[in-house]
């Protein structure tokens, strides 16, 4: 009876941890499916704002759009604040590859603050342009701040660069923003551009890191082919 007793307890011990493990493995796959779905959603949005930039009256100059070697896109970028502002925002990072296709995207966030007379909250769907592949490649080695390791420009708008005063276009970077808030406009001085590393992994089903994205064979994926043909549309 004591054997039968003990026998009974260890099958019951080893159905609960079973049922436990499948649990868990149930939570796990969830967990990661939302995680692709909410990804996948983040892609989509970038390419709508480019789709939508791409047909505005003051749109990003085709000039510039020809030279592009590196695209940041984040939609819905907010900035609040009183007196002390402070933006944060998630997006996506894209390069030109050397044989002129475009790399999966890297998630990314930008997280800054300020001081200056500022109330208000808006949300920015931003954009900036990269003329030179390397320097967005940069991120991969960690952290970098806008107008500080890298100098960022207002871009030029209209059908050419002309109509700025930057008509060389000799900056690194480009900034394009569109706001329906209550800012005049946005500053991203000192701003910090860093790798999404979580969405990333949960993305892509593996630990991999920016230039492993940017250099990868490209991902089956519908968002990601959509915003390839938006970015191949734009050129």
């Amino acid at each position: 009876m004591v054997v039968t007793k003990f026998l009974n307890q260890k099958i019951f011990m080893r159905t609960t941890t079973f049922k436990c493990l499948l649990t868990l493995f149930a939570i796990l796959v969830v967990t990661c499916s939302y995680s692709q779905v909410k990804e996948s959603e983040k892609i989509d949005a970038s390419a709508k704002v480019l789709s939508d930039f791409i047909v505005m009256k003051d749109k990003i100059p085709q000039q510039l759009l020809e030279i592009t070697e590196g695209i940041i896109v984040i939609p819905k970028l907010i900035n609040a604040g009183f007196v002390l502002a402070g933006k944060r925002g998630k997006g996506i990072a894209v390069v030109k590859k050397e044989d002129g296709s475009w790399s999966d995207p890297a998630f990314i966030t930008l997280t800054g603050g300020s001081l200056g007379f500022q109330a208000g909250v808006q949300s920015v769907d931003l954009v900036l342009i990269f003329k030179n592949r390397e320097t967005l490649e940069k991120i991969g080695n960690g952290s970098f701040t806008l107008g500080g390791d890298i100098s960022v420009t207002a871009g030029p708008v209209g059908r050419n660069s002309s109509a700025s005063t930057d008509y060389k276009l000799e900056a690194e970077v480009y900034s394009y923003s569109r706001s329906k808030g209550l800012f005049a406009g946005i500053s991203l001085s000192g701003s910090a551009l860093d790798v999404d590393e979580k969405s990333n992994n949960a993305f892509y089903g593996e630990e991999i890191d920016a230039d492993g994205i940017f250099s990868s064979e490209a991902k089956e994926d519908a968002s990601i082919a959509s915003l390839k043909k938006t970015l191949n549309d734009m050129q």
